[in-house]
């Protein structure tokens, strides 16, 4: 069976038999594959040891280039440069079947949900970083006629060190005819800009009272066009005010409704945690907060959720949304990438930031714990 693996387990001398279920787009290591392996690299073409390229400011500098049908089955990134911020200065785009608006665009480290700039260690299903900067990605990503991947420098120093592998297949045969194409949007909101500054509690009552039945204001993961699926989200927050930034409920819009979909509980409550993520972080398979902060102007926090368990599909249209405090109240800054898959062609995505305004910066805005003089931008430079 193509989704099963059989594994023996043997405990106190006896053996019993279980089943474990692959992802469905993992092969299955007991049948013959019908598709050729192959790879890009950043090794040296004349067998040296120097297998890394430098990028120059303004570069862009395609890293696969192939014809399909294909797919894409794991991508490998390591880079390090000595601009502050650089992964958010470095952007990933990747385009399917010649098209010329992008499928994926995103700062590099927002992709490996790395949105504050530093490197964190986390790990889950479709993605994971290490304490060595090594960035590895899983997402399945078909192609039928081409695929081309690209990295830009939009800093204002070479990336210097820029190593990269990426496994993929071709096959004898066209994709299924209904296959989906992987797509990922980077979005932010620096700040969000809540209805009130004159709060000085999330309880406060000012607050409690208010409703955000139909999402307005809220702070937008990603919209689509076309028939695909939502498979979640990678998001970070710098807080500019003292408190909980999690007050805010999740709300999808599917197939054009004007009202809410569905609506959720709190932030914490849509990446799977609870009580504030109980001030440590952690990463599992399909959710995680690999970097909580406290709960103060200046903290930084790092979160995400993936619904390989039951994609979110759409029809025609699909917007996801949350919160930034209750009903919209708090002014922190967000950035996140949204991943999905999806009918071509998609809609065009929003213009990506210049990459001054990327990097995460204060903002004096009002409510409790901010004002000048409070905290140190120091305090915000990566480790």
């Amino acid at each position: 069976m193509r989704r099963f693996l059989l594994m023996l387990l043997l405990a106190a001398g006896s053996a019993s038999v279980a089943f474990c279920q692959l992802p469905s787009w993992m092969p299955d290591p007991t049948q013959p594959q019908d598709y050729t392996l192959h790879r890009s690299s950043s090794r040296e073409s004349t067998g040296g040891n120097a297998d890394y390229r430098t990028v120059t400011p303004g570069q862009e500098l395609t890293i696969l280039d192939t014809d399909g049908p294909g797919m894409i089955s794991h991508i490998w990134f390591t880079l390090s440069d000595r601009e502050p911020f650089f992964l958010k200065r470095v952007v990933l785009r990747m385009y399917w079947d010649g098209e010329e608006s992008p499928s994926v665009e995103t700062p590099i480290g927002d992709f490996f949900g790395l949105g504050t700039g530093e490197v964190i260690t986390w790990q889950s299903a479709l993605l994971t970083v290490s304490h060595d900067n090594a960035m590895n990605s899983y997402f399945p990503m078909p192609f039928a006629r081409h695929a081309r991947v690209t990295i830009t420098n939009e800093g204002k120093e070479s990336l210097g060190s820029l190593y990269w592998n990426i496994d993929y297949r071709t096959y004898p045969h066209p994709l299924a005819k209904d296959t989906l194409y992987f797509h990922a949007q980077y979005r932010q909101a620096q700040p969000n800009h809540g209805w009130t500054g004159q709060w000085y509690e999330n309880g406060d009552p000012i607050v409690n009272y208010r409703r955000n039945p139909d999402g307005k204001d809220n702070y937008v993961w990603m919209e689509a066009q076309g028939r695909g699926q939502f498979i979640g989200v990678t998001m970070s927050v710098l807080q500019n005010q003292d408190g909980w930034w999690g007050e805010g409920d999740d709300m999808f819009f599917i197939d054009d409704e004007t009202k809410p979909t569905f609506i959720g509980t709190g932030s914490e409550d849509y990446f799977l945690g609870a009580w504030d993520f109980g001030g440590m972080g952690y990463s599992l398979p399909l959710n995680g907060a690999p970097l909580v902060g406290r709960e103060t102007a200046g903290s930084r926090w790092s979160v995400y959720r993936f619904h390989l368990d039951s994609p979110i599909p759409f029809r025609k249209s699909f917007k996801a949304t949350i919160e930034h405090g209750h009903a919209n109240h708090r002014s922190d800054t967000f950035s996140s990438v949204a991943y999905w898959y999806q009918a071509e062609p998609h809609a065009a995505f929003p213009p990506l930031p210049d990459v001054s305004d990327r990097i995460p910066t204060l903002q004096f805005v009002g409510g409790p714990g901010n004002s000048k003089g409070e905290y140190s931008p120091e305090s915000l430079t990566p480790r």
